[in-house]
């Protein structure tokens, strides 16, 4: 089985907050892509409810993922949507069943 893993990361703005959230989600995906262990990094707004956002990512491994938690980057993206966001960020780390 392929170490591949998917990510779908689930935020929930504050009222009012969602353009910061869309800015800063918006500023991480140049880097995110460049780094050589991703494939995917789409942030993603919900149509239905605007302050609901979406992250689909796709990562060599899991450790491709903790690497890019330690980056500087993904680093200043947590720290601007602690003080944005309505509750903690809902991670959600995924790999297809066999067969799949």
């Amino acid at each position: 089985m392929s170490e591949e893993i998917t990510v779908v990361a689930l935020l929930k703005a504050k009222p009012g907050a969602e353009e910061k959230v869309a800015q800063a989600m918006v500023a991480c995906i140049k880097p995110s892509r460049a780094e050589s262990t991703n494939s995917q990094y789409v942030p993603n707004r919900d149509l239905d409810d605007p302050q609901t956002f979406v992250f689909v990512e796709r990562w060599a491994s899991r450790k491709a993922l903790q690497d890019h938690m330690e980056t500087p980057h993904f680093k200043t993206l947590a720290a601007e949507l602690n003080t944005l966001l309505e509750a903690p960020i809902q991670l959600h780390i995924l790999q297809p069943l066999p067969g799949a």
